[in-house]
């Protein structure tokens, strides 16, 4: 095998059969391991015994890792299965189907795996320049000079991990959201998430969201994107109304017109607060290529300033600063229309009350709808654009998760505690940042 590496293959083809062995110490598993890691596939018979894995097994753990190959049956099937690669390869994969080929493959095992190859080498090489067994491609593994495969770049490695992901499962890209499907062919998703996409599916719930693009980019990069949500929204009231009481203590009951305004304002833009700043994976199409270079800057940017990237991706500086004012202006609009909102029902309750109570009248005063407006627009574009960056993407997705993914519940503990905090601690900020620039003063 690592001869046949040496010589430039691109497919290899075997049969073996030996009882079980640690993986360490399995050299044809090492010797495969190594193979897929420089681009090539390795076609591997599933063995003949037990007979319910044997000719139609596909994907089953038999003697090698499946990790490290595609198994397809015995001996008899393993060349059927590369052979329609060798095809392809041949023909630059432009006119080779697999269904003629599945109409005369009575064993579905077999006919699924024509069906996976054949979108796994549409997606997987457009070069023309690939050599079948080491030999007529051009001089046994130059590769004309396009880099040697040890310097194949993570999307790569990235689209054909993917591709095995869906074959294990029995799904093709076909049975994936178009945008999901696309940035797997571009090389931009890691199998961790392609799993994760199918795990997820299993909720009648989350499949549903999943067909929504933002709840998707959300939910492929956080699957714990739902509850922190809830935290914010399930909280908002409580923790919004118990800040007011601390900062305002006596002069509370005098100015609910202010405590009620406030928490409506939070209530509206809790929401987007999660929303905006969650850490994503980037499903959306490259730019136009006659785009702008400010408009490429923002677009490209991530959804967080500080979110970890994926393998093949990587964010330049001013990238993740364009992350923070492009979130920043996002969420001037969305305080800003939070605002209106919330001055315009409180002013209308006022108004309602001194209609009622002449003596209420000279005590209450309708608040400053504009100067308020753009005041909670801008506390939110900076003082809240940033800790929740901070929170979900350093304190959340840097420090809590890679500590505690295999135990969801203290996890999501833990982010309820901090967003618990976030929240009491902004609607302090709120207070102090609207008595200092004088849209609200005390009542004494």
């Amino acid at each position: 095998m690592e001869q046949a590496v040496a010589d430039g293959v691109d497919i290899l083809s075997m049969s073996s059969g030996y009882s079980h062995i640690p993986l360490d110490g399995d050299f044809i598993a090492i010797a495969t391991f190594s193979a897929t890691m420089k681009g090539i596939l390795v076609s591997a018979s599933a063995g003949s015994w037990p007979p319910e894995i044997s000719a139609t097994s596909v994907g089953r753990s038999v003697d090698i890792e499946s990790h490290y190959k595609i198994e397809s049956g015995t001996s008899m099937a393993s060349p059927h299965a590369s052979g329609i690669v060798v095809v392809k390869v041949a023909s630059n994969f432009h006119t080779v189907d697999s269904a003629p080929l599945c109409r005369h493959t009575p064993v579905r095992s077999q006919c699924f795996m024509l069906q996976f190859l054949t979108s796994f080498f549409k997606t997987c090489n457009h070069s023309g320049d690939s050599n079948i067994g080491g030999g007529g491609g051009g001089g046994g593994g130059g590769s004309g000079g396009g880099g040697d495969k040890d310097d194949e770049n993570a999307g790569e490695r990235n689209k054909k991990e993917a591709m095995m992901a869906l074959a294990e499962a029995e799904r093709t890209l076909d049975t994936l959201p178009k945008d999901l499907a696309l940035a797997i062919e571009a090389g931009k998703i890691p199998q961790a998430i392609v799993h994760r996409f199918l795990e997820l599916e299993k909720a009648p719930m989350l499949r549903w969201l999943l067909g929504f693009g933002g709840f998707r980019e959300r939910l492929l990069a956080d699957d714990l994107f739902l509850t922190k949500v809830a935290i914010e929204c399930g909280i908002g009231i409580f923790t919004k109304s118990a800040a007011e009481l601390e900062k305002r203590r006596e002069n509370f009951s005098k100015e609910l017109d202010f405590v009620f305004s406030d928490v409506v304002m939070a209530i509206v833009a809790d929401f987007m607060l999660v929303w905006l700043p969650a850490p994503t994976v980037i499903l959306r199409p490259s730019l136009a290529i006659g785009s702008g270079p400010l408009t490429k800057l923002f677009y490209n940017c991530p959804d967080n300033a500080f979110q970890v990237v994926l393998a093949g991706t990587s964010y330049s500086f001013l990238q993740r600063l364009g992350a923070i004012v492009r979130n920043g202006a996002k969420l001037f609009a969305v305080g800003s229309g939070a605002s209106l909102i919330g001055t315009g029902v409180t002013n209308t309750l006022i108004n309602a009350r001194k209609a009622i109570d002449k003596d209420f009248a000279g005590e209450a005063e309708n608040l400053p709808v504009l100067s308020s407006s753009a005041a909670y627009g801008v506390y939110m574009a900076v003082s809240s654009n940033l800790r929740y960056q901070i929170l979900a993407g350093v304190i959340e997705q840097r420090i809590l998760e890679p500590l505690l993914h295999k135990h969801k519940i203290m996890l999501g503990a833990l982010c309820f505690v901090f967003r618990t905090g976030n929240t009491f601690l902004g609607s302090l900020m709120w207070v102090d940042f609207a008595r200092a620039i004088g849209i609200q003063r005390s009542r004494e």
